[in-house]
């Protein structure tokens, strides 16, 4: 999707929600200011401190999926300014795997729970091999820990631990639901095409008490939005284009929960619909959804609220 100008890092979805909160002229002058094509020195230094990252991606279909990968610290490393390498395998049990290849638009979320601190990239996959992938940075910016639950990093499973087959449906089942009505973090997908066809993908996390995220009788999610950075990145994106992939991780036991489906933005939600400190609110409806057992060696004890 074209933006408004092209000094801009805004597409006209992010502008047309700054626009009904009157951010817009603030938005304009601050964007290009913390909007990078690159990464930082902070932020290069970041990356290598991490044991695992979020990613989003979008599959063949047009369906985005997010996802978590992990690895030693170290395995996110920058070797220049504009490129972040991310060593990890292949996972043919991951749906997100298919939007992973050369050329591909891809975001990637790096975040510390102990210390709640959090770096948001986009850009282009670059793949010459199956052991890892670099991403030529497109936009670069950083994040405040607002709403994020502190957690410490537990026990790692053992490598040679079994894992179960993924489990596909196009629905949530009564434990998918519980997961969800339980949960205190998810991140979220999505994408808007860009100029020449190019996907700009990102994702974001989200968070509150557990059972911020309402789960209705048909299987459906409510979401809200509380106030943030005014960049409506996620909810520009879904008002452009009303697709998202969702990952709920199980912390505790290492299980990933990924789906895919449509979205409705509310910008301005009846009066029942409410949230306190919610501002605006987002509803998802799964139409893929594959649950990974143990798919995380990594598990994590939460301690703060969000």
């Amino acid at each position: 999707m074209n933006g408004p100008a092209a000094s801009s890092p805004w597409h006209r979805g992010e502008v047309a929600i700054q626009e009904s909160v009157g951010m817009a002229g603030r938005m304009a002058e601050l964007g290009p200011r913390v909007i990078r094509d690159h990464l930082t020195e902070q932020h290069r230094a970041f990356f290598p401190l991490l044991p695992f990252a979020v990613l989003g991606s979008v599959d063949g279909a047009g369906r985005p999926w997010a996802t978590l990968r992990e690895g030693e610290p170290g395995f996110l490393h920058a070797p220049d300014p504009f490129r972040l390498r991310v060593e990890a395998s292949r996972d043919p049990d991951d749906p997100a795997e298919a939007g992973l290849e050369d050329g591909d638009g891809v975001g990637l979320l790096g975040i510390e729970l102990a210390t709640r601190r959090r770096n948001r990239l986009n850009g282009t996959v670059e793949r010459a091999g199956p052991e890892g992938f670099a991403i030529r940075v497109e936009q670069s910016f950083g994040n405040c820990p607002q709403y994020i639950r502190s957690r410490q990093e537990g026990p790692c499973v053992g490598e040679g631990t079994a894992r179960s087959r993924p489990v596909l449906s196009d629905g949530l089942d009564p434990a998918a639901r519980a997961l969800v009505a339980a949960a205190d973090t998810f991140f979220v997908a999505s994408f808007v095409e860009a100029a020449g066809g190019r996907r700009q993908v990102d994702v974001s996390h989200r968070g509150g008490r557990p059972g911020f995220v309402r789960v209705g009788a048909e299987g459906g999610l409510t979401v809200p939005d509380y106030s943030g950075n005014r960049f409506f990145n996620t909810l520009g994106n879904l008002l452009a284009n009303p697709r998202a992939g969702l990952v709920c991780p199980d912390f505790a036991t290492g299980d990933l929960l990924q789906m895919s489906g449509r979205t409705e933005v509310v910008l301005d939600p009846a009066e029942d619909e409410r949230r306190d400190g919610a501002e605006r609110l987002w509803r998802f409806v799964p139409e893929r959804v594959v649950f990974r057992a143990r798919a995380l060696r990594r598990r994590f004890v939460g301690f703060g609220a969000a």
